[in-house]
């Protein structure tokens, strides 16, 4: 049986520490929404901040493991990142408009082109 000094399970011990490394100031992020992400990106010696900014195509786990995948289409090529909502490497997600879709997940908007590759907007 697993039991820390406490008495409690290692369970809670793992929930507790997780709890603490948990992002207070994460909005409220939906698919379809278009969104900024500003991500530290390292160069040498200097740090500096760079936006991604796409619409949500999915978003997936919970709790720490929670990540969501943002996509754009830059200079005619489409491009998927994804990115940990807790992580330090994130410093502020921007909601830009609200979405109104009927999916959990968009994937087929990766073959959309064009008008077809709109997201109503509820904002």
């Amino acid at each position: 049986m697993n039991v820390c000094e406490e008495g409690g399970s290692t369970v809670d011990l793992i929930t507790m520490i997780e709890n603490e490394q948990l992002k207070k100031d994460v909005p409220d992020i939906r698919v379809g929404d278009t969104v900024k992400v500003y991500v530290k990106v390292v160069e040498g010696a200097r740090e500096r901040l760079q936006a991604f900014e796409g619409y949500v195509l999915k978003i997936q786990g919970g709790g720490l493991s929670k990540t969501f995948t943002v996509r754009r289409v830059a200079y005619g090529v489409g491009v998927e990142r994804t990115f940990p909502v807790h992580s330090p490497r994130v410093d502020r997600i921007e909601i830009i408009r609200r979405g109104k879709v009927r999916r959990a997940k968009l994937n087929y908007m990766r073959k959309r082109v064009g008008k077809a590759a709109k997201i109503k907007s509820t904002m």
